[in-house]
């Protein structure tokens, strides 16, 4: 398992999510509506509004995971906010990155993963819209539009 790096703009993306004020905020049914919606359409059995903070990736909404963070150091969204593209991992298992991975190798035994970077205000990458699945998989062009289309509805509040 390799450790996300941390993001050249960290003070000032740390500042934005603050700002933010949705850090340890009870459930949006929003969000959690979009989550079920991205489940659904991806086939997937999990599927997040996730927030990256200092030290924990903190989950705003969440369908089919059943805890309410992870730590950082073995998230996923951590490394999918170090670029504006999506993120897609065919099979976690299979990537020097993630292959170690708690998350993996353990509960919830991720293998597929994709996850589309939320911008705060300023462009600060705050957190994802990601699904996952316990099966290794790919995602079509269109899938991967649509993906970053719920990012946009999100973002749009």
């Amino acid at each position: 398992m390799q450790p996300p790096a941390i993001p050249s703009d960290e003070g000032h993306r740390l500042e934005v999510l603050r700002r933010l004020a949705l850090l340890d905020t009870p459930p949006e049914e929003r969000l959690d509506r979009i989550a079920r919606v991205a489940a659904a359409l991806f086939d997937a059995p999990i599927a997040l509004v996730t927030l990256v903070d200092a030290n924990r990736q903190w989950f705003k909404s969440s369908c089919g995971l059943g805890t309410p963070e992870t730590p950082r150091s073995v998230s996923f969204c951590g490394h999918a906010i170090l670029s504006d593209a999506a993120m897609v991992i065919p099979d976690a298992a299979e990537d020097e990155r993630f292959r170690g991975s708690p998350l993996v190798t353990g509960e919830p035994h991720i293998r597929f993963y994709a996850g589309q970077p939320l911008h705060g205000p300023g462009g600060h990458k705050v957190g994802t819209l990601c699904i996952a699945d316990r099966r290794p998989r790919a995602l079509c062009g269109d899938e991967l539009a649509v993906l970053i289309a719920g990012r946009k509805q999100l973002q749009q509040g």
